[in-house]
């Protein structure tokens, strides 16, 4: 439930807690303690609570302040709704058929320049200082911490390898999760916040504010927009736009950009270049591209100073609401049209996972001078950078990228038998994804089913989850179904997202993710000596099972000297043989149910 009030107690909470005396000229009831202290240091969640309330005092018919959800720990999860359009709800945001811009700062709390260059942006904007007539033309929707509790686990020493503020929050949740890798899955209190707060309001586009880890050079900030590599080709169009715009008015005020994550492609190489690929849905940049709109992903560089990377995200936030201001309603018709064209899915390839080529052009980047020898604490070659001698690196990028598996979508949808049909459509639900709940048995659906002919399990625990991996393929047979079971449907404006999630080879399939291990844990067996009875009396009466398997013997040598594969050889072709084992519990069909 989404809860449009500030608490009282809290706003009083956090106006008595407000931050230390002034250490700047300014006098403003909505400045930061980031501002008040020259930049060197940042204030507890308290004072996000305070400046909410303040700025909704202060401009009553431009700003709402609203609670949208509650962390484990049970703290506010803010908002604030900014527009002079007069629609500060999500449903007058519809009626008006404004566009809306969300922006979310702290997902990661170390990584927290969003919280103050947004606040910072947010009252120039308000002040008519910055972005001239956008709030004219949008909602701001402001969400200054997504990862709240990690906030408040305020330290001086969180991030290492970041230059300020003074203390900081720390990367994961209260619960230990890495917010950026659960979207899709959506475990944790927060997203299933926040994915409420997106399915209400509906945002054309999701900016996601980081500050990026790594080594040290000259470029302050890279942009990356999805789509622009893969998803709808129309949209993909407008996203590259959206990202040209970024980029120039950065760089117009003096930034370096790059529209690709500046990562190595060999960890602590600086030779070995930089690879752009397609984020897959768990990111955020990732996963809005599934529900055709736009996913920004801003990552200020870690080794430039706060007050530096804190200006350069409050110029990133002030050309995003310029360039929404500008060309958001042509870009949401653009993604209106791409929502038809995605409930229009069925029966088309749909690309499920992208890879860069090894095709490479040769750039000049602006690094510093380096040397690299081994280290004496470690024994492992290191990289030391000296940062006041620049030097530009002319190194590899490797930035095509290609679609790499493509599925046919079903004609009709997918089918969720009842064993799991109350948790599938649990996880539906928090995606704002439709489907219909089947009102009497089906004795013989024609279907078609996967079953996997390998599977690999993740070696160790990832977001709490152990992953797997499967290949098989699609194919036809019939099903009963029993009442209560649930169909998806293709035909839907998320269709996209329902193959993210319901097609068991994508990456961040609710499969991938290991909701499905237990299909494919062999639960029944029968005792050697037991087996080889059933294999006597099989080679006895059966000839043809008999060639078969001298044929094996003869052909496969890896088959000829297992004696657990030689009798499995016979127990699949008992009637005791679990039919289900590595039968993938959902289904596809043709028909619209």
């Amino acid at each position: 439930m989404i809860r449009f009030a500030v608490s009282l107690a809290l706003a009083t909470l956090a106006a008595s807690a407000s931050a230390a005396p002034s250490a700047t000229s300014s006098t403003s009831p909505l400045t930061t303690v980031s501002e008040r202290s020259g930049f060197k240091s940042t204030g507890r969640y308290a004072e996000v609570v305070d400046l909410c309330a303040r700025f909704q005092k202060a401009y009553p018919k431009q700003v709402r302040c609203f609670e949208f959800g509650r962390t484990p720990e049970n703290r506010p999860m803010l908002a604030l709704a900014v527009t002079r359009t007069g629609a500060l709800t999500a449903e007058q945001a519809k009626k008006k058929g404004v566009p809306v811009l969300l922006i979310q700062g702290g997902i990661h709390a170390g990584e927290i320049d969003g919280k103050d260059a947004g606040f910072l942006a947010l009252r120039e904007v308000l002040e008519g200082r910055a972005a001239p007539g956008a709030l004219d033309q949008q909602v701001l929707l402001f969400v200054p911490v997504f990862n709240v509790d990690g906030h408040e686990r305020f330290g001086p020493y969180n991030r290492p390898n970041q230059v300020g503020p003074e203390e900081m929050g720390w990367r994961t949740t209260a619960q230990n999760y890495n917010l950026n890798r659960d979207y899709v899955k959506a475990d944790t209190t927060e997203m299933q916040a926040m994915l409420a707060l997106v399915n209400a309001w509906d945002p054309l586009a999701y900016v996601d504010l980081h500050v990026t880890d790594g080594a040290k050079f000259q470029p302050d900030i890279s942009i990356q927009v999805e789509p622009v590599h893969g998803g709808d080709a129309p949209l993909r169009v407008a996203g590259s736009a959206l990202q040209q715009g970024i980029l120039a008015d950065l760089k117009a005020q003096g930034s370096d950009p790059k529209p690709y994550y500046i990562s190595f492609a060999k960890e602590d190489d600086p030779m070995s270049g930089f690879v752009d690929s397609m984020p897959t849905p768990r990111f955020s940049h990732g996963y809005f591209v599934m529900r055709n709109r736009f996913g920004v992903l801003v990552e200020t560089h870690s080794w430039k100073d706060y007050r530096t990377r804190v200006r350069i995200t409050r110029n990133t936030i002030v050309s995003l609401l310029s360039q929404v201001g500008q060309h958001g309603k042509e870009w949401a018709r653009i993604a209106k049209d791409a929502d038809a064209r995605a409930a229009a899915l069925g029966g088309t390839d749909f690309t499920l996972t992208y890879r860069t080529t090894f095709n490479a052009k040769t750039i000049d980047f602006p690094g510093y001078a380096y040397t690299r020898g081994h280290s004496e604490i470690s024994g492992a070659l290191m990289t030391q950078y000296d940062a006041a001698i620049p030097q530009t690196w002319t190194v590899p990028l490797r930035d095509e990228i290609v679609p790499e598996l493509k599925v046919r979508a079903p004609q009709g949808g997918y089918l969720v038998p009842l064993a799991e049909a109350a948790r599938v459509a649990a996880k539906l639900k928090q995606h704002g994804i439709t489907y219909k709940v089947l009102g009497a048995d089906e004795m013989s659906a024609e279907v078609e089913t996967f079953r996997a002919t390998k599977t690999t399990f993740g070696a160790k625990s990832f977001e709490g989850h152990q992953a797997l991996a499967v290949e098989g393929e699609w194919a036809r047979e019939r099903r009963s179904l029993a009442k209560g079971a649930l169909f998806v449907p293709i035909a839907q404006p998320k269709s996209q997202l329902v193959m993210t999630m319901l097609e068991p080879r994508g990456p961040d399939s609710l499969l991938a993710w290991g909701a499905f291990n237990n299909w494919f844990e062999r639960k029944e067996y029968m005792e050697d000596y037991v087996a080889e009875e059933v294999a006597r009396e099989q080679l006895e009466t059966n000839p043809a099972l008999r060639e078969e398997f001298r044929k094996k013997l003869d052909t496969d040598a890896d088959f000829n000297k297992s004696p657990q594969a030689r009798l499995e050889f016979f127990a699949r072709r008992h009637s005791s043989w679990d039919e289900r084992f590595n039968l993938y519990p959902v289904m596809r069909t043709a028909v619209k149910y």
